[in-house]
């Protein structure tokens, strides 16, 4: 019998094995991302997810008897950076404020989940908010005074916070949950995000920071002076 037969069938074996390899990982892949929300579902009242184009779930829930809403953007298209996934953490009810106030840390002009960089007005950093934050809004005439942001400031003494956005449609947070693996990355161009679920102990003190906020600005507009 010819040596190459059995070479060949050996061959034959890999190439199924790293197929169903392949096939599995997938398939392990989909399922943790369509299940990456499900340990915080406790946190609210009757929260609904529905799966988006990503593969990764959208929430809706009450807490507090407010509406909160979750995104998680996977962010692949980087230059120059690794792939990330963020999590949007927003509160839609609607606010007695007239312009939008933009905070981003270290903004690269490519967040794909925000629209800061449309915001037409550069604004100064306030005394007491760490340099590597910027600031725009659509009318700074308009925004909230400094003092009642500035109780808020430390929210960003935590690195994996990237935005905080107050606008008369709502607030939200925007926080990196994830960074994929810098070698296999580089090595093997994979992206492997989203297979441990975002833990309830990360997002329950977001929640409570956006109904803080929301507070501190009715009080404003119940108390202008």
């Amino acid at each position: 019998m010819s040596p190459l037969i059995p070479f060949g069938i050996a061959i034959a074996a890999l190439g199924l094995w790293l197929l169903f390899r392949i096939f599995t990982a997938s398939r392990a892949r989909t399922i943790a991302r369509t299940r990456y929300l499900d340990a915080v579902k406790p946190l609210f009242d009757g929260g609904e997810a529905r799966l988006q184009p990503t593969g990764f779930p959208r929430m809706t829930g009450r807490k507090y008897d407010l509406s909160f809403d979750l995104q998680v953007i996977p962010d692949t298209l980087t230059f120059r950076k690794l792939p990330a996934l963020w999590i949007l953490v927003t509160l839609p009810e609607p606010l007695p404020l007239k312009a939008t106030l933009d905070l981003m840390a270290r903004p690269s002009g490519n967040e794909p989940f925000s629209h800061f960089s449309t915001l037409g007005q550069s604004l100064p950093c306030p005394a007491g908010l760490s340099e590597t934050v910027s600031v725009r809004s659509d009318d700074a005439t308009l925004i909230p005074p400094v003092d009642l942001i500035a109780r808020h400031f430390d929210l960003f003494a935590d690195p994996q916070v990237k935005e905080l956005v107050l606008s008369p449609k709502g607030l939200r947070i925007v926080i990196l949950a994830e960074e994929a693996d810098r070698g296999r990355f580089l090595i093997f161009r994979e992206a492997e995000m989203g297979m441990t679920p975002l833990d309830p102990a990360r997002l329950a003190p977001l929640l409570d920071r956006l109904r803080a906020i929301r507070e501190d600005v009715l009080s404003l507009a119940k108390d202008p002076e």
